[in-house]
C-alpha cells in the first residue's frame, strides 16, 4: 500500500472574524474557495473572483431539515443574483473558481454535474437539485483535468465546514452478513475490536477501530427512535442516517444495513443508544474486556516517542 501524501492548506478570515467570510487554498492547485454566511453575501459578491465562471453550494435548512443547491455559472456573482438570492432557505454559500479565470462554462458545467452525482450517491444532505445533469462533452485531457480539479475540491470542503461528500459508508468484509457476528472476526486484524451492549434495549452493537476510524459494522442494532423530542446533535446524526438508509427499522429497533465510520466512539455509542452516550466507557474491547479508555490509556502509555538521530 503506498504512503498517503499530506497536503498543505491555507485559510485565510477575510475580517479576522471565524464565523466571516474565508477563504481556503492549497499549495500547487490554481483553484480558489471562498465561503461566505449570507449576510455577507454582497460583500462576497462583490469580489473580483466572484465574477469568474466556477461552481457554487448553497447550505441551509427547509422546514427543520438541511438542505443544500449546488449551480454553476460563467459568472457566479450574476447568477446568484439574478436566481438564488430569490431562495429564502439558505444561510451560506460557497463559491469555487480558479486563478485568472482559467474555468469555462463547459468545465463549470462538469464540476457541476460531478458533484451533484457525488452528493446524491452519499446521500448525506438533501439537494434542491431536482435532477443530476448529463455530463459535457470535454477532451481525454480536459477530464482527467476536471478529475483532479474536483478530487482537491472535496480535500478542501470538510476544511471549511461542509461535510456533505464525506464517504463514511464501508464496505463490510467479503465474509459478513448482516446478521450480528458471533465468532471471531476473521478478516485481517484492525487496530481492536468493540461490543457495547444496551441490555434494557436488547441491543448489541460491534465496531472496529480501523485507519484512525471508528466503524460500527455492519449489521449492529441501534434504537430505533431517538428517546426524547430534545434536540440533540447526535439526533440529528441518528436521523441522517435513518434517511439514508444505513439504519433501517427491524422490528422494535433499527439495524446498521452498512458499516459507517464515526468521528468518535460516542457519536457511535450515541447513535446505537438512541440518546447522548459516552463511548470511551460503553465500548468494551473484545479481546481485553476492557472500555475503550481503559484501553486507550494503556495504548497511549505504551507509545514510546521516535529516537531524534
Amino acid at each position: 500500500m503506498s504512503r498517503a501524501i499530506g497536503r498543505s492548506l491555507e485559510l485565510y478570515y477575510i475580517d479576522g472574524r471565524p464565523d466571516g467570510m474565508l477563504t481556503a487554498e492549497m499549495f500547487n492547485w490554481t483553484g480558489h474557495v471562498l465561503m461566505t454566511p449570507r449576510t455577507q453575501i454582497a460583500t462576497a459578491l462583490a469580489r473580483e473572483e466572484a465574477g469568474y465562471a466556477g461552481i457554487y453550494l448553497l447550505l441551509g435548512e427547509q422546514d427543520g431539515e438541511p438542505l443544500a443547491y449546488i449551480g454553476e455559472g460563467e459568472d457566479i456573482s450574476a447568477r446568484i443574483r439574478s436566481h438564488d438570492v430569490k431562495k429564502d432557505w439558505w444561510t451560506s454559500a460557497i463559491l469555487v473558481t480558479a486563478s485568472a479565470n482559467k474555468l469555462n462554462k463547459a468545465h463549470a458545467r462538469y464540476l457541476e454535474a460531478r458533484l451533484i452525482a457525488e452528493a446524491k450517491a452519499i446521500g448525506r444532505m438533501p439537494l434542491e437539485n431536482t435532477v443530476t445533469p448529463a455530463l459535457p462533452s470535454l477532451s481525454e485531457a480536459d477530464v482527467g483535468k476536471m478529475e483532479a480539479f474536483l478530487e482537491n475540491i472535496l480535500v478542501v470542503l470538510p476544511a471549511v465546514r461542509v461535510d456533505m461528500f464525506i464517504q463514511r459508508v464501508r464496505s463490510a468484509p467479503k465474509a459478513a452478513t448482516i446478521a450480528i457476528p458471533t465468532q471471531p472476526f476473521t478478516q485481517p486484524q484492525p487496530e481492536a475490536r468493540f461490543v457495547l451492549e444496551n441490555r434494557k434495549h436488547s441491543l448489541v452493537a460491534y465496531a472496529v477501530l480501523e485507519d484512525g476510524e471508528f466503524v460500527v459494522e455492519e449489521g449492529s442494532q441501534a434504537r430505533r427512535e431517538w428517546a426524547s423530542a430534545h434536540m440533540h446533535g447526535y439526533s440529528k446524526l441518528h436521523a441522517e442516517l435513518k434517511h439514508a438508509g444505513v439504519l433501517v427499522e427491524d422490528g422494535e429497533r433499527c439495524s446498521f444495513a452498512k458499516s459507517y465510520a464515526f468521528q468518535s466512539p460516542s457519536a457511535a455509542a450515541a447513535v446505537v443508544d438512541g440518546r447522548p452516550a459516552n463511548g470511551t466507557t460503553e465500548w468494551i474491547n473484545v479481546a481485553t474486556r476492557q472500555t475503550y479508555k481503559e484501553w486507550e490509556a494503556g495504548r497511549i502509555d505504551a507509545a514510546q516517542p521516535e529516537e531524534v538521530v
